[in-house]
């Protein structure tokens, strides 16, 4: 039998993409506004870090276009996708957690942020979609690099709500695109076609070594929403949390994802 032909590398929309990354950096500051010191300084769910570092880092996800933008542009050699972003950045943590601390120590939150909007809106959104950036895990497009930031900024700004109490609307497109390249980075890790994973109304990808399904109702079904998925793929949430609250079905007896989770560090 020959090889099953590997899938086709999803697409997004370079000016939706840009749209939305505006969008949910806007939701994040206005979240943000009314945050006292105590506030700033309450732990969050990631490790040592601050509410204040936290959102240290939400705007350095977004500054970091514009400086890479202002950097030359790297030899067009091996350009990463964002595929290989996903599969990348978790070995890039310590670098990315100290500068972090640093920019959560020079500058204050609501300046941060308010200085990556504007800054944001004055260059990326003129610069070429193809525009190679000299990014941490390698030379990669801009348009590519955009949809990363998009992953960041949701994922992140579930976790400002969670360490805040107040709410962060998520931008519906900002939330489909970091969900479809979350399930694409699970497709990728646990390649072939026994599950299919279905996060309405975003994304449906088939994974997991075995018996692939054709056609009729798939014998192993993964269910969930957009957060819940979310929080899955990036470690926020246990599979067995998922299950026990609800938000979570699965069926079939190949349908535990448990053992290729998280996707994302």
């Amino acid at each position: 039998m020959p090889p099953r032909p590997r899938a086709r590398a999803r697409s997004y929309d370079p000016v939706k993409t840009r749209t939305a990354v505006a969008a949910q950096l806007r939701q994040v500051r206005k979240a943000a506004e009314g945050l006292d010191g105590t506030a700033l300084d309450a732990p969050t769910r990631l490790g040592d870090w601050t509410v204040r570092e936290l959102i240290a880092h939400l705007g350095m996800a977004v500054t970091s276009v514009v400086r890479l933008l202002e950097r030359p542009a790297p030899p067009a050699r091996e350009v990463v996708t964002v595929a290989g972003w996903a599969a990348a950045v978790a070995g890039h943590s310590g670098p990315i957690a100290e500068e972090t601390r640093a920019l959560a120590a020079d500058t204050g939150p609501g300046e941060l942020l308010e200085r990556a909007e504007a800054r944001f809106a004055e260059v990326a959104a003129v610069a070429p979609a193809d525009r190679l950036l000299a990014a941490r895990v390698g030379a990669m497009r801009l348009d590519d690099y955009l949809v990363t930031r998009c992953v960041e900024l949701v994922v992140h700004a579930d976790d400002l709500a969670d360490a805040t109490g107040v709410p962060v609307p998520h931008d519906r497109q900002a939330l489909a695109t970091a969900t479809r390249v979350l399930a694409d980075a699970l497709a990728a890790k646990a390649p072939g076609g026994s599950v299919e994973l279905r996060i309405p109304p975003f994304a449906v990808v088939q994974c997991v070594e075995g018996p692939r399904h054709t056609r009729g109702t798939p014998p192993n079904v993964v269910e969930t929403d957009p957060p819940t998925w979310i929080r899955l793929a990036t470690g926020r949430l246990t599979w067995a949390e998922a299950l026990e609250s609800g938000p979570l079905t699965a069926s079939g007896d190949r349908a535990d994802l448990s053992a290729h989770l998280p996707v994302l560090g």
